[in-house]
């Protein structure tokens, strides 16, 4: 079953099919919101808060909508509300040790001081690398969800690498 019919079966009120959705998305939400410098008690309460909106806005879902930049809208939407009411202090970073870098990846030292380097970036920026990087967000899909131009997520994604590249050498 793919993600669409199942979210168009919950928005028609079969609500079991909910489980569906949480089942494969739960793990990349909770990611999603650690990669922001959540802890994560925090990105659980995120990840919770994503699907009860889901099911609050579920009649909003469009048949003909792709379900991944639905869900990934009402989580940054949920982070942005969390942020309005919780301002991130520095000494937050600390928890960014809670995310997991690419077991692939030899070199976790550099892993470790790109997820240090991406919480100085701006919002805008910080938000489009996560997406374009590591939930592999497609620049169509990061342009539903922010609900902008494919080109603005295209230059938003160069200034955010090449702040990233600067911010990186200054803490090695």
């Amino acid at each position: 079953m793919t993600d669409e019919l199942a979210m168009t079966l919950v928005a028609g009120g079969d609500l079991d099919k909910a489980s569906v959705l949480y089942e494969r998305y739960k793990r990349p939400l909770y990611n999603f919101f650690l990669r922001f410098g959540l802890d994560k008690e925090t990105a659980q309460d995120l990840t919770q808060q994503v699907f009860v909106r889901l099911l609050q806005y579920r009649q909003s879902y469009k048949e003909v909508s792709v379900f991944k930049p639905w869900i990934y809208r009402i989580a940054r939407n949920v982070h942005n509300d969390h942020l309005r009411s919780n301002p991130m202090k520095m000494s937050d970073l600390e928890y960014l040790s809670d995310v997991v870098p690419n077991p692939e990846s030899a070199d976790y030292e550099s892993q470790e001081l790109v997820k240090k380097a991406l919480q100085f970036l701006p919002d805008n920026y910080k938000e489009v690398l996560i997406m374009s990087r590591y939930e592999d967000l497609k620049y169509e899909e990061i342009a539903q969800i922010l609900d902008c131009s494919v080109a603005l997520v295209k230059i938003r994604v160069h200034r955010a690498i090449k702040q990233l590249r600067e911010v990186y050498f200054q803490l090695i």
